[in-house]
């Protein structure tokens, strides 16, 4: 009778689609199932639990059905139903009921309750990725996901970069840590944390009691974004509990699809949450930018992507060493127990693999990645060929491998995006302010990033008569013969005719006189009040 007293002193919730009872534990994951198959116009859908009848024809006659239930739940019927008596005993709680309901419910409680016992929480902090992988050579714990994705932050103390925004003191991180998260809409560069962001703010959510659903633009339908609504106004009716949707690449949504979160965001049923490369003032609506508060990424400093990688360093077990220090002399420092040899990696090869990846955290740990697999990988086939070398001094890793991973720098460029304005505006300015090594800097960028090179070529036809005008008027005809040289050859024969064209520009004298003339004259005709006065008779 142990466990009827155990099952009558656990707290029943009647489910209020489904009308079931259910321990208050497991209230919450198995409303979730029935308010899908309501959102779907549906049969909501029944917990595994045996029928009653069944039950009633399984025990003797002459029973209630009082009696019946006591007895299922004492354990009386367990020849008859084994795998139920199995979910009880694994889960090991006294709150867990019996029957069907019980056993389902405790067996993810039970798997949970051994992953606690062992030290491994259900969300792993970057600082737990080393101590769960521990016992792993650097090969195993490189397969499977990418880098990037396993050593992903979970809390906001573990987030690299961004003080601006999440630093201490900062309105977000204040909203953030008492729980209370505005609709947002996260843009930056990609690499820079806006997914992160977003799987933080789930974990903290989920601790909260609040729903947290996710939903990819590039694939989701308007159809998904209806249905993920409807389940969100079924939890704020029913059980008073907030719904946060995170829609990454929103810009990916056409007007139409972004006007289906208007009236949803503006009446509190779904928080939204968007993540975007794009400039949000050009891909998303306005209505939609004035329910939500757009919070502006930066990429990562080479500070931070220096942190960000020495910690993926350390979770694999790497060694790093400096200049002047020799990886043979520290090959006994590595585990006996693992067959594996020791790597190591040069102190200048992660500081180079920081400055390449260009602030893009996702692109270098990646590229930390594949350099120790393809070192991994020459390492055994050295190994196969003699059996003293790799064995004894070890894997190691240089600034050479670190390159020939990224084979050249990550140039960050979108010929149709927010990039694309402001590298040309930057030649623009460096043109007019006489900086010939800057213009050509910018104009490299342009270039090398796949820009058209007639593009750049107009421009520079329309800065000859706007920003050297009268100075120098041989200017237009050099960018006119620049426009037609591109014209006829091409990339990347063309960049150098291109050069020449931005270098004598930047050297040419400037002079606006006719631009803010006739500037002038286009604000008298428009500011003119009445009748325009006629062509006099002498002309």
């Amino acid at each position: 009778m142990e466990g009827t007293g155990a099952q009558q002193d656990a707290p029943l919730v009647r489910c209020p689609v489904c009308l079931w009872e259910l321990p208050a534990a497991h209230i919450n994951s198995h409303l979730d199932g029935c308010l899908q198959d309501a959102g779907r116009g549906g049969e909501p859908e029944r917990s595994p639990q045996p029928s009653s009848k069944k039950m009633r024809l399984s025990g003797p006659p002459g029973k209630s059905s009082e009696e019946e239930e006591l007895e299922d739940g004492s354990g009386l019927v367990a020849p008859v139903f084994p795998l139920f008596h199995k979910g009880r005993a694994a889960a090991a709680t006294p709150g867990t009921p019996g029957g069907a309901a019980g056993a389902h419910r405790g067996a993810p409680v039970a798997a949970a309750a051994r992953g606690q016992e062992r030290g491994a929480g259900p969300a792993a902090s970057p600082g737990s990725h080393a101590a769960a992988l521990s016992g792993e050579t650097v090969a195993q714990k490189l397969e499977g996901k990418p880098l990037a994705d396993k050593l992903r932050p979970g809390t906001l103390g573990d987030y690299v970069g961004q003080d601006q925004v999440l630093g201490e003191q900062t309105l977000l991180r204040s909203l953030l840590e008492a729980h209370e998260i505005p609709s947002l809409v996260l843009w930056g560069p990609p690499g820079c944390g806006k997914t992160t962001l977003a799987h933080i703010i789930a974990s903290n959510s989920k601790k909260n009691g609040t729903r947290f659903v996710t939903l990819s633009a590039t694939s989701a339908k308007t159809n998904d974004v209806r249905d993920v609504i409807k389940q969100a106004e079924n939890e704020k009716r029913l059980l008073k509990r907030k719904t946060i949707l995170f829609i990454d690449e929103i810009h990916r949504f056409n007007k139409s699809q972004q006007d289906t979160f208007l009236p949803h965001v503006e009446c509190g049923t779904v928080t939204l949450i968007g993540a975007t490369t794009e400039n949000p003032s050009f891909q998303v609506n306005s209505a939609l930018l004035s329910r939500c508060r757009v919070i502006v990424l930066e990429k990562l400093s080479v500070e931070a992507m220096e942190i960000i990688l020495m910690r993926a360093i350390t979770s694999l077990g790497i060694r790093v060493l400096g200049q002047d220090e020799q990886h043979t002399s520290s090959a006994n420092g590595s585990d006996s127990k693992s067959s594996e040899s020791p790597v190591y990696i040069e102190e200048k090869a992660v500081s180079t693999l920081a400055y390449l990846c260009d602030g893009d955290a996702r692109t270098g740990l990646n590229g930390l990645q594949l350099a120790v697999q393809a070192r991994l990988t020459a390492g055994k086939t050295s190994h196969q060929a003699s059996t003293q070398g790799c064995s004894v001094d070890g894997v190691f890793i240089t600034e050479d491998h670190v390159k020939e991973g990224l084979q050249r720098s990550h140039i960050l460029y979108d010929r149709a995006g927010e990039e694309h304005y402001n590298c040309i505006s930057a030649l623009h300015k460096s043109m007019r302010g006489s900086d010939e090594n800057a213009s050509l800097y910018w104009l490299a960028r342009m270039l090398e990033g796949g820009e058209n090179p007639l593009y750049v070529a107009r421009r520079l036809v329309r800065f000859a008569s706007e920003d050297i005008g009268l100075a120098d008027p041989l200017a237009l005809t050099q960018a006119v013969a620049a426009y037609q040289g591109c014209h006829f050859i091409g990339m990347p024969e063309c960049e150098v005719i291109l050069a020449q064209c931005v270098v004598y520009f930047a050297r040419a004298p400037k002079s606006i006189e006719v631009y803010s003339a006739y500037s002038n004259v286009k604000a008298c005709l428009r500011n003119h009040q009445g009748p325009l006065p006629p062509v006099p008779l002498h002309l």
